[in-house]
């Protein structure tokens, strides 16, 4: 696909999705998790697969929205800039190369839990959940 293609799908996701989602979400980590701040630079290595430690040597747990929530589709747009079959398609290479994927929650409670059990784990929850016992990262 095409840079301009991609930019117009980004684009129309984004618009698509404003109505049904409009509320800003956050990225939250396990407290166990070293950083302060994340930029979308450095989440979109996270959820490439191109970084997989953090600061302190810790195994970095990246969680997913489950396919075709608006969630995961807005975070795909809006912080990785790529499209959900464009992100399919590069998990399923790092998979064929032993690589796993971003796991799946199919929840914004789900995931909270998830990153609160979970040292090095981090996700991404709409701002209407209630957060505890994690650690902010990043707003969007």
């Amino acid at each position: 696909m095409s840079s301009p293609v991609k930019l117009l799908t980004v684009v129309l996701l984004l618009f698509a999705c404003s109505n049904v989602w409009a509320a800003d979400f956050f990225v939250i980590a396990n407290r166990s998790v070293p950083a302060a701040m994340l930029t979308s630079d450095d989440l979109s290595s996270i959820y490439l697969l191109r970084t997989s430690n953090w600061q302190d040597g810790t195994r970095i747990i990246p969680v997913n929205r489950e396919a075709g929530s608006n969630a995961r589709a807005i975070f795909a747009a809006r912080v990785l800039g790529q499209s959900q079959a464009t992100l399919d398609a590069h998990w399923n290479r790092m998979n064929f190369k032993g690589i796993t994927p971003p796991l799946i929650k199919e929840s914004d409670k789900a995931v909270l839990i998830f990153v609160q059990s979970v040292p090095g784990a981090i996700g991404y929850v709409s701002s209407s959940t209630e957060l505890k016992d994690v650690r902010v990262l990043a707003e969007f």
